[in-house]
């Protein structure tokens, strides 16, 4: 079993504005090009599972089957048990792992999925070849990862274009690729992969109460998450300029006509059998 290899530094940390988004996520919202594959008595690898919830709607999904969701943060995993728990999920169970490393044999699921995990790590074509190595033969590999360099929105405040920057900046500082969504394909393809389906898949915030959490959660994370603090220990940003940024979001946020759209690329790829 290879040793892990992450050289890379999760941007976001879990400061309660992050789980704020991470909570929202389903697998009707995050998943769904993956449901239509899925069987009852599959076997399933959740990797990033973060506080569980998209675990949990796959666990739901497989009744006669089993889900694992791993993490390298051990506390986001106590949320995400109490979340499987408050739902009466007994198929379903939690661990911490590393996509580089996973700690299981060869061909144990059917079905191993990480949603926006790839942009976050230092080797994705290696966490790609390692979740192809616990995956059956003829098992799926399913990736969905969001693309910050195509996320677009309107009105164009003063301050979000600083924001788009300075993001890209801080998550490549890190050892990351923020526009991993475009080239999910061609990391399956540099991974041995062959049998792949690339799609895309949008989130979209117009309403005004979508309005209201996007930007307040980008707002506080942007002043009081750790990539604030990565923001600014690593020359990229002044408190002032978060400040600034943190503004502006604010001000995108209270716009009748705003409208912000997240594109994900996705990659659905079956292992040879």
């Amino acid at each position: 079993m290879p040793e892990p290899r992450e050289t890379a530094v999760y941007t976001h940390g879990h400061h309660e504005s992050v789980l704020r988004s991470h909570t929202w996520r389903t697998a009707a919202n995050s998943a769904a090009y993956l449901l239509g594959s899925l069987e009852p008595d599959m076997r399933v690898l959740d990797i990033g599972c973060g506080p569980g919830t998209i675990t949990a709607d796959l666990a739901a999904l497989v009744p006669d089957g089993r889900v694992t969701g791993t993490d390298r943060a051990p506390g986001v995993l106590e949320q995400a048990r109490a979340t499987a728990e408050g739902r009466g999920l007994a198929n379903v169970d939690f661990e911490v792992g590393d996509v580089h490393a996973l700690g299981h044999p060869d061909g144990t699921f059917d079905v191993v999925h990480a949603h926006q995990v790839l942009q976050h790590v230092g080797d994705p074509v290696g966490a790609l070849r390692e979740m192809v190595r616990v995956t059956r033969p003829g098992g799926l590999i399913a990736v969905r990862d969001a693309d910050y360099a195509a996320m677009t929105w309107y009105p164009a405040v003063p301050g979000l274009d600083d924001w788009l920057d300075l993001y890209r900046r801080v998550a490549r500082a890190n050892g990351g690729e923020p526009d991993a969504g475009r080239r999910l394909r061609s990391w399956a393809l540099a991974a041995g992969l062959s049998d792949i389906t690339a799609t895309s898949g949008t989130w979209t915030y117009a309403t005004p109460e979508e309005r209201a959490w996007w930007s307040g959660l980008w707002a506080d994370r942007t002043l009081a998450s750790a990539y604030a603090d990565r923001a600014v220990q690593g020359g990229h940003a002044t408190p002032g300029k978060l400040r600034a940024v943190s503004g502006a979001w604010r001000e995108w946020g209270r716009r009748e006509d705003g409208w912000f759209a997240v594109l994900h690329g996705e990659i659905l790829c079956r292992k040879p059998a």
